[in-house]
């Protein structure tokens, strides 16, 4: 049975649980859980992060912890009782997870691995604190660790600040805004500065007394190497100051043996030392660390012979030095050792060893020598900083190692209190010694010796150097040979105090012989006493001693013999006359040096602080003794502090009024040295001793007679340096004072207390007098009174032992009362003052409520006055924080409601005062410097802020109240609410508090929104009906906006725990400030109409807070202002106006969502549905509401990485909008530049300046002055309108599109003439001029169309269910186009059938696309239709200024016809209308009409011929009027495509299908019909004779054979029409000539039957077919040669069943090339492509696409990626104008091209193949050929080069006939034939497939011939330019330059009167079949002979200039 938990209440995740029982709860491992039951070992609970989820899960996963419960039952809370740092680890980790993977995926991996580690460490922290086993001190290390490391990663993740104390999370609730506000200043400060906060003592108002921070210098001797020394060494290391001269530390000693090896072994590993006490000042000195070795051994190391072996002596070695100021800089950042190799250097000259380091230092290279180059020292070093307690807890490895304290010579800058030392350091300096008789000089030893009084040497007392222990007596080294030695050794002798006195040093020299028994001979000794006879110790100096005479046998046991004598040269002036009869004689001519210093605490040198301690002794002169005293050293005083204050107030109550005033002085001159930072640690030994030490019972009554004279003759005395030292001396002096009461009242039983009170009461009477004079004349007394000042809070501690709070209170209120209230004392007194001020409120008195209540009225009166003046506001604004910080902490214990009152009326109005000040010239330094005072914001603003806050927070409903009700006017009260509402909307459009203080922000908006609540029914009770203040109220509104609109209050955008927590403790304060605003304009009754419209934007924006309560609290207001305003207006069209211009800006700023729209809709159109205005008001929503749809398509778009086809879609649309239904012309215009911008981003300059015009077509040519606007200046109209033409029309040059600027440039032009600016009107005139020739010299791409519809409900609202035809792009073709949409919609569903989609697509919630493409209608016919137009003319007219465009889809009506198709074969045909022309302002447009029409297969075939018949008409024409005369290969061409149609049947076909008489009987109505395709035909054969007849008369010699071939054709064509066609025997006497057996050949096969193919010529090009072409026109994939069966599909029929084609088997005469050839499936065309791209998408259609697809199935988007991209099948599809829905060529390629002689092979096998539907056509043209050329690719090598690309009517190639069914069947210049389109199996012969492969694609068009479009009225003449073929005819360079890579047929022709066609291509001649084995060596030759050079603009063609051979004449040659 499941019971509620009691104790088990909280849990951690140890195992995964997924919830594999029914009601099962999914957990993870890590997470928390909080269980409500159990149940026999299961839990009943819901996971921490959702608690909305409840389940079961096991009890053995989950350990549980304990926590704290409040609110058991339903709504129970409940927290883990665990660390609240532990806590806080996991919930940051928790969320960094989910930012830290962001990281990786935004490529920022830096930062990913640095996350990474921190979080690792965080994991390691966490786990060592729940640990349980660290010490306190550890706990600390391990929280400041974790803090550090949790802000950095905060501040790396843009997370919030943590405020903390103590190194865990602050509760805002329990601290003042003003503590809050200085910990987020902490905080912050902790994370930059991340290293460890030493502990200082800092005041906050005053001196700073900063302890210095300690260096220390960690040294570690690693090695030391050296192979030639074999002896055992000693090396002293120390510091050395090489600027004074000086060693300033002790030294280190290291004793090595002769291996190098430490002598001692526990030392291995252990050779390590710590110079302490470095200062700062030490490290800015010039230091080296220096290193002398000292070798023990022989005399001469190299010298076997100087001295026995067993002698040992120390003699001097090398030295080696390293700088400090190379090291500091790497070793002060690295928290461990760095290694460093010194090289150790010999002395050239022993006599100078004393100063080798300075030689060194120097590199005065020729006094020393490097010993060895594989000698060195290897030391490492690291910087230590902290107190030594610090170090040694922060690096306990290295004193674990026996580290050698090495201390600096002297006392360190700060002297401890606790630091006991007692050393003196001697150095034996040098000496003078006599040869004594010896031919040589010495070899002089010094041994010392340290002896006491008693005459016994001291043990222990002697010490080389730290790391070694001390010894008993010490040998110098010795100097070989120097009767004049300079040592320079150091030796510290540590010798106790108490055997200090009495000690003395003695020194015996010894001469080392060399000889062979090594003997050292002592010869003399010197002495000195360490202590004085006066007491003082042996002076800090360097000392002279007497040398005195002595040898082996004297004796030293009575010391008293020669302690007698004089030492030196000062004892011997002391005792002149000594007896000669003395045992030892002083050596006259023999001295030695020596120079000693003391540290010591205990000691003393001076004889003044002596005196004083002894002044008993002279008593008479204590008042010198007294007055010397300031010439004591501190470092003496302080060593002897206890001793110096009993002695003095000794001598006070000796004789008070004879040493009174002296002793005062000299107790101040102590009291002063302690305030130096030196000593500052000293003060808590004066603390000492006044509390357990001090005795001085009467002392009080004269310090304070003596302290008040000092204040009553300050208005006197002009030099007041000792009053001012008194001034400063005043905090000891009153504990002094205090403690000397209370020692007399307890001795006393408390008598003389009215006295003693009396007394203070007149030293505050003086210290009032003092403050109260006026200081301005007096300097001196400036400063007297700013140290009185400084010092006064320090006495409140002293004061409250012996009086009452209130009473001291009373006397610091009179006392700061007596200060000059004015603020002109002067700015330095200002400020002593108000931080005197500031210690006060600081001080233990202020924190009494009833101190603070006396005290409280006289620090405001101060403070208010210099607010007033704006003086000095940073110290104010720190006295207004401890105020507050004071109370806030009091408030937790009793009412602080009073202080609170006296706050209010004095500070409020000041502080909001100020504050605007403050932020005023924040806001005017921002707008000069462009960036803000970082004083004004950082410090100040953000100190008053949090003042004024915490004032609001401090206040209850009657300080509100009392507030309100002292204004004594409206005016007082509209003032204060104006101010205070002002200051409130700076504080959150300034940005006072960084943006990851949410902390500190959230609380503001909380005091804010507070106060607002208390505030606002004030305002409505005074200013709502007469007395209505619209700048209050507007003040008010504007407030409550901005804070809705509050970043930090945006919970949308924080993670669930960071809303949680906001929620749980403010809740939405947007909801509350919603609420109250929403009722605030209720309550303004008919003053509503004075905010419509300048509060629609405000609301506006508050509407779009995605925060749903908001929405439906403030939506309805809208309502209440267009209601207003139909009442006052009678419309509302300023509430419309306004709505719209707020709601663009406001959703282009990323306000708004789709929810909104909704709801806005909702909303206000149920509240309108009950008002008369009704109508008028849901046009309008509903108006709104399709402009929001569009403004978020368009800002969804602008700020996703979308495409610029959908940006400017979205622009397009959203500028439409504007435009037609709220015809906002500003916004208009707006629009108009973004889309312009994006044009010109995407380089689609037509479109930029059709865009652009719509902004100049707003304008007129006036003088009317505009205003400036965009990046428009102001001008006047006129000069914005020509500008802007100036820019279309430079636009429209871009773009090529030179037709559309020049009628711009005729208007400008004419603008000019009016003006008569000839200088302009030249320019512009030469500019169309340009035009013009531009026109006729540049070739133009002729871009394809594409037809796409977006189905579905995914799609953005402009795209939604709607077709639309875009403009590709310059060389796209159906496949790349399709594949750049997939693109764009990544999401979207390819659809596979053409057909319109039904309702379930366009409702369903995906996105289907449907892509094909279609052809244009061209709209200027008459153009087309002219003659001797230029085909570049023509061919801009065929594809601009176009918005009608269609695609045909043929299919099958009935039974279909197996022997002859075309009886039922039947054209769909649609048109689709645009809502505007292409090109335009986008590259793509809407669909707005679309109509479909069938079209019969006779209305088709009469199209065809007649189409057919106006080609050759013109043709002949141009041949007739010479206008192509140099050659006829196109003539020929098209002869041969009409005439050789046997292998298709030619017309016969169309004769078999619509002239048999059972079609016209069954079909009665077709009559007229066939007897129009009668005439047709018989026309058709006359302008085929007349063209044989020119031909005959124009063909070349080498071309009679074709011309006897096409007579031979002709006959046959004839007679087989003959006997249905009357008149068909009459036909020009050039076509006679005898019939070939072709017809009969034919007649006997069906058309492409295996019977058939038999008869190709054994060199045909099927036969050669090895690898596909590469055409940019018509093939984007290439193939390869793992396709065996190509299957080609057909334009027109992919739609239809597969039964359509006929198979058939190539054979082959040649038998190496029979089993090359595969099976080709030919499928029926009836339709031409809608794009030359279509090849591309469809060429390796699956097969189910194939059967399905309608006509335009090619281009069908669907096509998966498999298919899309294969390069195994290659079909060759015509262009979407020019091709027919023909047969595909395959085409052979070297080197990726086709070789002219394969295209011509093509030619000749596939004959005159023609489309399906006309008779003229071979059956080979019906279908797309499927071959597999892989068996082929060993045989092209054989073949020569390619041909450049060219157009065919430069080849001997011949055009390839239209299809019947396909609307291009009229002839024109640029068909596909010619332009390389590949449906029609044209692409084999287009000019891009002579190219070589790396060719840009679609730039190999020449346009030497101009495209020409049949026309029913045209005649039959059409201009064609001359064909040449020679390198030397510069017409034809001339006609290709700069031409577009391909040019296309225009889309007109024959057409029914209902429907405009495009006509269809020319039929394909048949080619010779010529064999090119015999002549391939002739051909070779020619094609290098006769290379056509190409002009055009792409760099590095001449080198296929080469191949620019005729594919004609390879054919004449092989003939």
């Amino acid at each position: 049975m499941w019971t509620p938990t009691e104790e088990e209440k909280f849990g951690v995740v140890i195992c995964s649980f997924r919830g594999s029982v029914p009601q099962g709860l999914v957990l993870e491992i890590g997470e928390t859980v909080q269980i409500l039951e159990k149940c026999e070992g299961w839990f009943r609970g819901f996971a921490t992060k959702k608690p909305t989820v409840k389940g079961l899960f096991p009890a053995s996963y989950i350990h549980l912890k304990a926590a704290v419960v409040s609110n058991r039952g339903q709504f129970e809370t409940v927290v883990p009782v665990e660390d609240s740092i532990v806590t806080e680890v996991t919930a940051t980790l928790q969320e960094w997870i989910m930012l830290w993977k962001q990281l990786y995926v935004k490529h920022k991996v830096d930062l990913f691995y640095k996350l990474r580690h921190v979080m690792n460490e965080l994991i390691d922290l966490r786990r060592q604190l729940l640990s349980g086993h660290l010490t306190q001190d550890q706990i600390r290390d391990v929280k400041r660790h974790i803090t550090v490391r949790l802000d950095w990663g905060n501040e790396q993740m843009g997370m919030d600040l943590v405020p903390r104390k103590d190194f865990e999370m602050v509760d805002p609730e329990q601290l003042s805004v003003a503590d809050l506000y200085k910990l987020h200043l902490s905080s912050r400060h902790s994370i930059q500065q991340s290293t460890a906060q030493t502990d200082t003592m800092k005041h906050r108002h005053g001196d700073t007394c900063r302890i210095p921070v300690p260096h220390h210098l960690f040294l570690n001797m690693k090695s030391f190497t050296y192979h030639t020394i074999g002896e055992d060494t000693d090396i002293f290391f120390s510091l050395y100051d090489m600027r004074e001269g000086k060693q300033i530390s002790e030294r280190f000693m290291v004793r090595l043996n002769r291996n190098g090896m430490p002598r001692n072994p526990e030392k291995i590993e252990r050779l390590c030392a710590l110079f302490t006490d470095l200062s700062n000042k030490d490290l800015k000195r010039d230091l080296y660390i220096i290193a002398h070795v000292i070798r023990i051994g022989r005399m001469l190391s190299n010298d076997s012979k100087k001295g026995p072996p067993h002698v040992q002596y120390r003699r001097p070695y090398g030295c080696a030095v390293l700088s400090m100021m190379d090291v500091l800089p790497s070793i002060a950042e690295l928290r461990e050792e760095k290694d460093f190799v010194l090289k150790v250097y010999t002395c050239n000259n022993e006599n100078e060893w004393y100063q080798i380091h300075e030689n060194i230092i120097r590199k005065s290279s020729n006094k020393y020598t490097a010993a060895s180059t594989n000698y060195g020292m290897i030391i490492s070093v690291q910087l230590l900083r902290g107190d030594m307690d610090h170090v040694r807890r922060e690096n306990p490895m290295i004193f674990n190692r026996g580290v050698a304290i090495t201390r600096k010579l002297g006392f360190p800058d700060v002297i401890m209190p606790g630091d006991i030392r007692n050393d003196l350091y001697l150095t034996l300096e040098r000496g003078e010694f006599e040869r004594g008789g010896k031919s040589v000089q010495k070899n002089i030893e010094i041994t010392v010796y340290v002896l006491y009084a008693d005459g016994e040497t001291l043990k222990d007392c002697i010490s080389l150097g730290s790391g070694e222990p001390s010894i008993s007596e010490h040998c110098s080294f010795v100097m070989y040979h120097n009767n004049s030695p300079r040592w320079g050794e150091i030796i510290k002798l540590p010798i106790p105090v108490d055997k200090f006195r009495g000690s003395h040093l003695r020194f015996e020299f010894r001469h080392c012989s060399t000889k062979d028994k090594g003997e050292k001979k002592l010869f003399g000794f010197a002495f000195t006493p360490l202590m004085r006879d006066d007491g003082t110790t042996l002076s800090d100096d360097v000392h002279e001693l007497y040398v005195y005479k002595c040898d082996e046998n004297s004796t030293f046991s009575n010391h008293g013999l020669y302690l007698g004598l004089p030492c030196c040269k000062e004892d011997f002036n002391g005792c002149p006359n000594i007896p000669s009869s003395l045992i030892f004689q002083r050596s006259t001519k023999e001295l030695f040096w020596i120079s000693t210093l003391l540290s010591s605490t205990k000691l003393t040198q001076n004889v003044d602080l002596l005196a004083l301690l002894k002044w008993k002794a002279q008593p008479d002169r204590v008042m010198d003794i007294l007055g010397r005293l300031r010439h004591v050293s501190g470092e003496e005083i302080v060593k002897f502090l206890q001793d110096i204050l009993d002695t003095l107030f000794t001598i006070l109550d000796d004789n008070t009024e004879k040493y009174g005033l002296l002793v005062f002085q000299s107790l101040v001159f102590v009291i002063n040295l302690l305030r130096d930072s030196k000593y500052f640690h000293f003060r808590p030994v004066m603390d000492t001793y006044i509390q357990k030490h001090f005795s001085g019972a009467l002392a009080y009554k004269e310090l304070i007679r003596c302290l008040k004279w000092y204040m009553d003759r300050s208005a006197e005395v002009v030099r007041q340096d000792h009053i001012q030292e008194a001034m400063r001396a005043l905090e000891y002096l009153f504990k002094f004072i205090v403690q000397s009461r209370i020692l007399y009242s307890r001795a006393t039983g408390g008598i003389e207390e009215e006295q003693f009170r009396a007394s203070v009461q007149e030293l505050f009477q003086s210290i009032r007098f003092v403050l109260s004079l006026d200081s301005r004349s007096s300097e001196t007394l400036i400063f007297t009174q700013a140290a009185l000042l400084n010092s006064f809070p320090a006495i409140f501690d002293e004061l409250l032992q012996m009086f009452t709070v209130q009473e001291v209170a009373e006397f610091v209120r009179g006392t700061l009362g007596s200060m000059p209230s004015t603020v002109h004392i002067g700015q330095s007194m200002d400020v002593v003052k108000l931080q005197s001020i500031a210690r006060t409120v600081d001080s233990r008195l202020f924190s009494y409520p009833d101190s603070r209540r006396i005290l409280l009225p006289v620090v405001l009166h101060h403070i208010h006055l210099h607010l007033r003046q704006q003086k000095e506001l940073l110290i104010c604004s720190g006295i207004l924080s401890s105020i507050f910080s004071i109370m806030k902490s009091s408030s937790l214990e009793c009412s602080v409601s009073e202080e609170v009152e006296m706050m209010v009326e004095s500070l409020l109005d000041v502080l909001l005062q100020t504050l605007l000040a403050i932020m005023n010239k924040s806001q005017m330094a921002e707008a000069v410097r462009g960036q803000r005072c970082p004083q004004c914001t950082a410090e100040i603003t953000g100190e008053y802020v949090t003042c004024l806050l915490s004032l609001l927070r401090q206040m209850a409903d009657n300080h509100y109240q009392q507030l309100l009700d002292n204004f004594q006017s409206k005016e007082e009260l509209k003032d204060f609410l104006l101010k205070i509402f002002c200051v409130f909307r700076n504080l959150m459009k300034l940005s006072v508090y960084p943006r990851d203080w949410m902390v500190m922000r959230l609380l503001t908006s909380n005091i804010i929104v507070t106060t607002v609540q208390y505030l606002s029914p004030a305002l409505h009770k005074n200013f709502t009906e007469a007395d209505f203040d619209f700048k209050v109220w507007n003040s008010y509104f504007s407030l409550a906006v901005l804070f809705i609109n509050q970043p930090s209050l945006q919970l949308e955008h924080a993670t669930s725990a960071k809303r949680k927590k906001i929620l749980d403790r403010y809740g939405d304060m947007r909801v509350m400030m919603a609420y109250e605003l929403f009722s605030m304009w209720q309550n303004l009754g008919d003053n509503k109409i004075h905010f419509i419209p300048g509060m629609i934007g405000p609301f506006l924006g508050v509407t779009l807070v995605p925060q749903v309560e908001v929405r439906n609290v403030m939506i309805p207001i809208f309502h209440d202002m267009m209601d207003w305003e139909q009442r006052k207006n009678g419309n509302f069209k300023q509430v419309e106006a306004e709505l719209i211009d707020k709601l663009d800006s406001l959703v282009s700023d990323g306000k708004g969502d789709e929810n909104y729209r909704e709801l806005f809709s909702l909303l206000l159109l149920e509240k309108i549905e009950q008002e008369t205005w009704r109508e008028t008001g849901v046009s309008f929503v509903l108006s709104v509401t399709r402009l929001m749809e569009r403004l978020l398509d368009y800002r969804d778009c602008m700020k996703g990485d979308e495409t610029e086809n959908k940006k400017i879609g979205c622009t397009v649309n959203l500028l439409n909008f504007y435009k037609s239904e709220i015809n906002k012309e500003e916004m208009y215009i707006r629009y108009i530049h973004k889309l312009c911008d994006m044009h010109l981003q995407a380089d689609n300059y037509t479109e930029a300046a059709f865009t652009l015009m719509l902004y100049w077509e707003l304008l007129h040519w006036e003088d009317r002055p505009l205003r400036e606007f965009l990046h428009y200046p102001a001008q006047t109209e006129w000069q914005r309108k020509e500008g802007l033409c100036r820019q279309v029309i430079n636009y429209f040059n871009k773009g090529k599109c030179w037709e559309y600027g020049i009628p711009l440039c005729r208007e400008l032009a004419s603008q000019y003439e009016v003006f008569y600016d000839y200088h302009s009107l030249s320019w512009i005139r030469k500019m169309e001029a340009a035009y013009y020739d531009n026109i006729l010299e540049h070739q133009r791409l002729e871009p394809e169309f594409f037809r796409v519809g977006f189905y579905g409900r995914k799609f953005p609202f402009y795209l939604r269910n709607k077709e639309f035809v875009c403009r590709g792009h310059d060389y796209e073709r159906l496949e790349a186009f399709q594949q750049r949409m997939l693109t764009e919609f990544p999401q979207a569903i390819a659809m596979q059938h053409l057909n319109q989609p039904d309702e379930t697509i366009l409702q369903s919630d995906a996105q289907y696309l449907q892509i094909y493409a279609v052809c244009p209608i061209p709209e200027n016919v008459e153009v087309l239709q002219m003659e001797r137009v230029p085909d570049r003319i023509k061919s801009f007219y065929r594809v601009n200024n176009v918005s009608r465009f269609r695609y045909d889809r043929p299919f099958h009506k009935g039974s279909k016809d197996k022997e002859n198709e075309f009886k039922s074969l039947w054209i769909e045909r649609t048109t689709l209308t645009l809502t505007h022309n292409l090109p335009g302002i986008s590259r793509w447009f809407e669909v707005e009409k679309r109509e479909v029409l069938e079209v019969s297969p006779l209305k088709n075939a009469i199209y065809v011929v007649e189409n057919k018949n106006q080609e050759l008409r013109s043709l002949i024409s141009q041949y007739q009027h010479k206008q192509l005369h140099a050659n006829i290969n196109l003539l020929s061409m098209c002869l041969n495509g009409v005439i050789d149609a046997a292998v298709n049947g030619g017309i016969a076909r169309y004769q078999e299908a619509f002239f048999q008489k059972e079609y016209i009987v069954s079909h009665p109505e077709d009559s007229e019909k066939i007897n129009q395709l009668k005439e047709l035909m018989q026309e058709q054969v006359h302008i085929l004779g007349v063209g044989l007849a020119i031909h005959e008369k124009l063909v070349h010699p080498e071309m009679r054979p074709l011309h006897k071939k096409l007579i031979d054709q002709f006959q046959m064509m004839r007679s087989s029409l003959c006997h249905d066609l009357p008149g068909m025997d009459k036909i020009s006497p050039a076509c006679s000539g005898s019939s070939t057996p072709r017809g009969s050949l034919m007649s006997s096969h069906n058309p492409m039957s295996p019977e058939a193919i038999k008869l190709v010529h054994r060199h045909s090009p099927l036969s050669l077919l090895g690898s596909n072409r590469h055409s940019s026109s018509s093939l984007s994939s290439q193939t390869s040669s793992e396709v065996g069966n190509l299957v080609i599909l057909t334009d027109g029929l992919a739609g239809e069943t597969l039964d359509d084609p006929f198979r058939m088997q190539l054979s082959y005469a040649n038998p190496k090339f029979q089993s090359s050839m595969t099976n080709v499936s030919v499928l029926s065309s009836c339709q031409a492509s809608p794009s030359t791209s279509s090849l591309s998408s469809t060429h390796s259609a699956p097969s189910q696409m194939i059967n399905s697809a309608p006509s335009s199935a090619r281009g069908s988007p669907s096509l998966s990626d498999k298919y899309r991209h294969s390069r195994e099948v290659v079909m060759l599809l015509p262009s979407h104008r020019d091709r027919p829905s023909s047969a595909m060529y395959p085409a052979m390629m070297e080197n990726g091209q086709p070789t002219s002689f394969q295209r011509a092979l093509i030619q000749q096998v596939v004959g005159p193949c023609k489309p399906c539907s006309d008779p003229n056509l071979s059956v080979a043209e019906k279908g797309h050929f499927s071959m597999n050329f892989d068996a082929f690719h060993h045989h092209i090598s054989d073949i020569p080069p390619a041909l450049p690309a060219r157009t065919l009517r430069k080849s001997s190639l011949h055009p390839i006939p239209a299809s019947p069914t396909s609307p291009h069947s009229g002839l024109d210049g640029s068909n596909s034939t010619l332009s390389g389109s590949a449906s029609s199996g044209v692409s084999s012969l287009s000019e891009s497939n002579f190219g070589q492969s790396m060719e840009p694609p679609r730039t190999d068009v020449t346009d030497s011939v101009p495209s020409q479009t049949w026309n029913p009225e045209e005649d039959a003449e059409a201009p064609y330019l001359p064909v040449r073929y020679s390198l030397s005819e510069p017409d034809v360079i001339e006609s290709v330059k700069a031409h577009p890579c391909r040019s296309h047929s225009a889309p007109t022709g024959v057409i029914p009167k209902e429907l405009a066609e495009i006509p269809a291509l020319p039929p394909k001649p048949y080619y010779p079949r010529l064999t090119y084995t015999d002549n391939e060596e002739a051909l070779e030759e020619e094609s290098r002979s006769k290379a056509f050079t190409r002009k055009l603009s792409q760099s590095g063609r001449n080198g296929k200039e080469d191949q620019a051979k005729v594919p004609w004449e390879h054919g004449i040659n092989e003939e």
